[in-house]
């Protein structure tokens, strides 16, 4: 673990000077889980629910918000993304999110991933929550990143 790069000198929030990095390739994972009944994997399933596509609407809800996280989050920078990709599958206890964003870039799209994965299991709740209130949305994280001083990073389980 390091000191905290959003800590000035002075102990105060900062954001990073980026000016003297080099702009580099780098991408991004994450993923999250929107754990559900099985009646409501079934309406999923079944195209049952009241809003329509679940999977589909969060997919592109998970595109749009990488695209907005430096509005999102107070600290990050505004980056020119070249990619971002959000998948959704629904598995037997619910849906499973992937959420892959790239850039070439002077700093990471860490953040970019992780929002668009958070928003689109967001969207998955909304979509189905008049089906079921209790769906639970778990396991935001990041699985993988590339690029940049630090290198590549992949979790363990």
């Amino acid at each position: 673990m390091g000191d905290l790069s959003h800590v000035d000198e002075q102990g105060r929030v900062a954001m990073v000077d980026t000016s003297a990095k080099g702009a580099t390739a780098r991408r991004a994972v994450a993923s999250a889980r929107v754990l559900m009944s099985p009646g409501t994997v079934e309406a999923v399933r079944a195209r049952r629910t009241p809003k329509g596509d679940p999977l589909e609407t969060a997919r592109i809800a998970g595109i749009m918000a990488a695209k907005r996280t430096s509005e999102l989050i107070p600290l990050c920078h505004p980056l020119p993304l070249t990619h971002v990709d959000v998948r959704a599958e629904l598995r037997d206890d619910g849906v499973h999110i992937e959420a892959e964003a790239a850039t070439s870039a002077q700093t990471g799209v860490e953040m970019e991933a992780l929002t668009a994965a958070a928003v689109a299991a967001l969207t998955v709740y909304d979509m189905c929550k008049a089906v079921e209130k209790g769906i639970r949305i778990t396991d935001v994280r990041l699985e993988e990143k590339t690029g940049g001083k630090s290198g590549a990073w992949k979790r363990r389980e």
